[in-house]
């Protein structure tokens, strides 16, 4: 279940599904932008973040709509064509930006290890969740079942209509595709996050929290992309180790 809280008196929003350090920021505690009326207000709420967090670096990769995975070096900041990071230090923390795209956070209890993903649709063509559990399971043994998957606050299916091209290439991305889509009018409605559900469920992963909060519907307290004129605004998914 979703809840809100606080950092310095400015609205967060967790999962009590997961244990680790973990949240999403809101309109209240933004911290990218590339407005410039709101740059300084990014910066102070990064240096706040940062301090509570306890960590030398926040790090973010350089975000291009791929299903690419890395795994954090060290300090090392410079991740180009990156939506996917796994974390696996107590020093630094990881964050990835989203204004109506799906965020993904995956924990692994057992080895201490966790990944931010960054799914809009192009994302979650190319299967970047399940891409970011295989990739835990390769390289540190993770074992699915023990993993803990939060699914942020999104566009939702209500808001989401997209064109017969994308519908089919989000479609062969699961197995089964029903629940996941909607016709309305004529138009196709998608459920991005659902669709990054039933991709984690069917690479194993049994432990899953989704948000019920749409960008869209919701955007007094989160960034839309679509509703917003292209904002360069964003919300972030944000995680730190235990």
């Amino acid at each position: 279940m979703f809840y809100f809280d606080e950092i310095n008196g400015k609205k967060i929003l967790r999962s009590d599904l997961l244990n680790a350090e973990h949240f999403f920021t809101t309109r209240e505690s933004f911290i990218k932008t590339k407005e410039p009326e709101f740059e300084k207000t990014a910066t102070k709420n990064i240096t706040e973040i940062t301090n509570y967090l306890g960590v030398k670096n926040l790090i973010s990769p350089n975000q291009t709509h791929t299903s690419n995975v890395q795994i954090v070096c060290g300090d090392k900041k410079d991740y180009p064509d990156t939506d996917g990071l796994i974390l696996t230090d107590k020093d630094n923390a990881i964050f990835l930006n989203f204004a109506d795209c799906t965020p993904v956070i995956i924990y692994d209890k057992e080895h201490n290890i966790g990944a931010v993903s960054h799914a809009g649709w192009r994302g979650t063509a190319g299967n970047i969740a399940a891409k970011t559990v295989k990739k835990m399971t390769t390289v540190f043994a993770s074992d699915p079942e023990n993993l803990i998957a939060v699914i942020g606050p999104a566009i939702s299916m209500c808001c989401y209509n997209v064109g017969k091209d994308v519908f089919e290439k989000l479609k062969a991305t699961v197995k089964d595709f029903e629940g996941l889509y909607e016709i309305r009018n004529g138009e196709i409605f998608v459920d991005l996050k659902g669709i990054n559900k039933r991709q984690l469920e069917e690479c194993g992963v049994k432990k899953i929290d989704v948000c019920p909060y749409c960008t869209v519907c919701d955007n007094d307290m989160f960034f839309s992309y679509r509703k917003e004129n292209a904002t360069t605004n964003r919300h972030s998914a944000v995680l730190k180790l235990k």
